[in-house]
């Protein structure tokens, strides 16, 4: 798991190849002279060679190199850091942007079926957690490996044995790291999972606020959410104890190969096979050599939350996309709005049936409206045309051609659909009204709202049609919200229209007004209506009457009535005192 993860990490950074050979090159020069210090440093100490014996022309000679050195190194460093960062943000960038992607392509089952706060936070939390990991592995990591090979070359020049001895003792702390590394990995997976189903919580709660208030459940909200933050505290523990050991269990091996560098180096100066100064040189390449192990350690524990944070990002990218149009699919032009359903079978869960064997014919200009009681399958059927789902068998043709076969744009611009659940972004009126026509005049604008009844509100809103508004509307009623969403289709004016419960947050008055808008608008196209107040489909050339996905009954409002059936009693029921 962690190796593919780690493997599709490498595929994004290779598109900045160029950059990560220059940071690797910064990188080595930087602790090239870094490592040129200490030579500096021991040769000074060699110039004082006793009490009144030193050579302060050449200590300062010396002192100078050391000053210059350390002034390009800390020139190069800087460079590298910004390299170092360019590589890490635009890898990020790239990420988000195909996950981003990735969201407007899934299916709207995926959608359906996770929590909105889970996505949010493998887009935005857990891509933050990766930037931070991977910019530490680009900074510590290639420093790191340079250093260690680095000080090896140094160390191999001044004395072999004690290298030989330092490199046999150093690898101790890799093991220690190592072992901790897998325990960790799988504590910062369970944290990014419990984090995702946090941030759900919060957005849902935000999000529903009224209802949460209205139905006084803060302190059961409260609860949920104290259990999760309380589970996010358990995992964030464990993993932070776990990647904590790391750290001191390095450091105490660095410290033991230190003390025995010192040790066996105080031996070989005394016997004469060093000098103090190449002992103290020494002491410094060794200290140098295992404190990459210890960052490594620590940059391999970071990792690991970062490795654990792009495989849930991996997840959701990789998630089979929305089926793609054919190579050669019809693209829908002079629409004249001839729908027809041929044994239409669905259902969202494999072992649950909801629709069967569904059969229907719509003629260009007709109303055909949908009525039954919740669950029937109404809203299903508006799905089904708009190919947000597909079918599991049969088919269903526009203008003679099964929309499998047409682009999926194209099939969706011949719709206009008004929901129950209102569709407004965050922007002006003026902008969540051309939302489908970006083209269209402010006259024509006006024109369609003045139709929707929506225009007598609007012009009272503190700036008008530039009034901004939220992505749910503001301070909008639900009502004006439909309004808008009303106005946005008839300023479209599409050959096929959908109106699922499409004035339910409107007052009797003026949905009365928009009937007669919406009759407008219907002439001479395909409508289909679903309702559940009856009074407003009586004027539909068929009424579907549906339930448990079969279609009961069908005929026009006076037909049904005179049946006596089903229909009927629904109709009637609505006066039933």
């Amino acid at each position: 798991m962690q190796r593919k993860t780690i493997g599709k990490v490498l595929k994004y950074i290779d598109k900045y190849i160029d950059l990560v050979i220059l940071s690797l090159i910064l990188a080595a020069v930087s602790v090239a002279l870094t490592l040129y210090i200490p030579i500096l440093v021991g040769k000074g100490i060699d110039f004082i060679i006793s009490a009144g014996h030193v050579d302060f022309i050449d200590i300062k000679k010396t002192i100078i190199q050391i000053v210059i050195v350390v002034l390009i190194t800390s020139v190069i460093q800087w460079w590298m850091n910004i390299v170092n960062n360019k590589i890490t943000y635009n890898v990020v960038r790239d990420i988000r942007n195909e996950a981003f992607e990735k969201i407007e392509r899934l299916p709207l089952s995926f959608i359906d079926s996770h929590q909105y706060g889970d996505i949010v936070s493998r887009v935005i939390a857990d891509v933050d957690q990766f930037a931070d990991g991977l910019l530490m592995g680009f900074t510590q990591a290639f420093t790191g490996v340079v250093t260690i090979l680095g000080t090896l070359i140094f160390m191999l020049s001044i004395n072999v044995r004690i290298t030989v001895l330092v490199v046999c003792v150093t690898p101790m702390s890799l093991i220690v790291a190592n072992v901790i590394a897998k325990k960790t990995y799988l504590m910062f997976k369970k944290q990014s999972e419990v984090r995702g189903e946090q941030t759900s919580i919060i957005d849902e709660m935000i999000g529903n606020q009224k209802v949460v208030r209205a139905y006084s459940r803060e302190k059961a909200v409260q609860e949920q959410f104290d259990k999760v933050n309380d589970e996010l505290k358990k995992c964030s523990t464990k993993a932070i104890f776990y990647s904590a050991t790391t750290n001191p269990a390095t450091r105490f091996v660095n410290g033991f190969v230190y003390a025995l560098v010192g040790v066996v180096g105080a031996i070989f100066a005394i016997s004469g096979n060093i000098t103090v100064g190449q002992l103290s040189s020494f002491l410094s390449y060794a200290n140098q050599y295992t404190k990459p192990f210890n960052e490594i350690s620590g940059v391999i524990t970071e990792l690991q939350n970062a490795i654990a944070c792009a495989a849930r990002i991996f997840e959701l990218i990789e998630e089979p996309a929305e089926v793609e149009d054919l190579v050669d699919a019809i693209e829908l032009k002079d629409v004249e709005g001839r729908v027809t359903l041929e044994n239409v079978s669905f259902s969202y869960v494999p072992d649950r049936k909801l629709i069967e064997n569904f059969n229907l014919a719509v003629k260009p200009g007709q109303k055909i409206a949908i009525v039954g009681p919740t669950g029937c399958g109404k809203t299903t059927v508006i799905n089904l045309l708009m190919r947000f789902y597909d079918v599991n068998s049969g088919r269903i043709c526009v203008d003679g051609h099964c929309i499998k076969d047409i682009t999926k744009k194209s099939l969706r611009d011949s719709y206009g659909m008004v929901l129950q659940e209102t569709w407004l972004k965050s922007g002006t009126i003026l902008e969540n009204l051309t939302m489908g026509k970006p083209d269209a005049t402010r006259e024509e604008v006006i024109a369609a709202a003045k139709a929707s009844h929506a225009h007598s509100f609007i012009r009272r809103l503190e700036n008008g049609y530039d009034t901004v508004i939220s992505e749910d509307g503001g301070s909008l009623s639900q009502g004006q919200k439909q309004l808008l969403c009303i106005a946005r289709v008839m300023l479209c004016k599409p050959p096929i229209l959908i109106l699922d419960e499409a004035t339910s947050s409107i007052d009797t008055r003026t949905e009365i007004k928009i009937q007669e808008a919406f009759n407008v608008l219907m002439e001479g196209r395909t409508s289909f209506i679903v309702a559940h107040r009856l009074s407003t489909i009586r004027e539909a050339d068929i009424i579907l009457v549906m339930k448990d996905g079969n279609i009961i009954e069908q005929g026009n409002h006076e037909k049904l009535l005179e049946e006596g059936g089903f229909y009927s009693k629904l109709y009637n029921s609505q006066f039933a005192v």
